[in-house]
């Protein structure tokens, strides 16, 4: 499989430190079920943590736009200002209002917040209907513990960052 080449328009002075494959594999092995998609783990060891220029997309009439694409750090902790927009720091700050269902034996997540929208709503990668996952919205005002609000608005991390303007 071809690994996809990101190119967009970003500021560049916020990317954060890029994550090696074995820090992507230990979030992996921890908090997800499934692999992460190549085409975001690309984009992850390119732009880990960026704020885009090119941030806005419509969807349904509407217009989002991403504040700024989650990061993988080693130390989260030790780097509040950046740390704040770990994966693993805001699924635990969500934690049940991204799982869908209560089941006391599922420990790990099938939505995957990858992005901060405007407004508190997250950009996920969402693996509940398959191991090959759709990008999804997550509304914060709608979802609640156990039952997450996500709406569908592509088939792969690549479709998305090809709606960006």
């Amino acid at each position: 499989m071809q690994r996809k080449e990101f190119t967009m328009k970003v500021k560049s002075e916020t990317i954060m430190i890029l994550p090696d494959e074995s820090l992507i594999k230990q979030f992996e092995d921890y908090y997800s079920s499934f692999a992460l998609p190549e085409d975001y783990r690309a984009f992850l060891k390119k732009y880990n943590g960026v704020i885009p220029e090119t941030q806005v997309f419509n969807f349904h009439d509407y217009e989002y736009v991403v504040e700024r694409f989650l990061c993988l750090l080693e130390h989260p902790i030790e780097d509040y200002e950046n740390g704040v927009y770990d994966i693993p720091v805001i699924i635990t700050q969500l934690d049940a209002r991204l799982q869908d269902g209560w089941n006391e034996d599922e420990t790990k997540y099938k939505i995957i917040p990858i992005a901060a929208l405007f407004a508190g709503n997250f950009l996920c990668l969402d693996y509940r209907t398959s191991d090959t996952p759709s990008i999804a919205i997550w509304f914060h005002e709608e979802s609640d513990e156990f039952n997450p609000c996500l709406v569908k608005i592509a088939d792969s991390f690549s479709e998305f960052i090809e709606m960006l303007y």
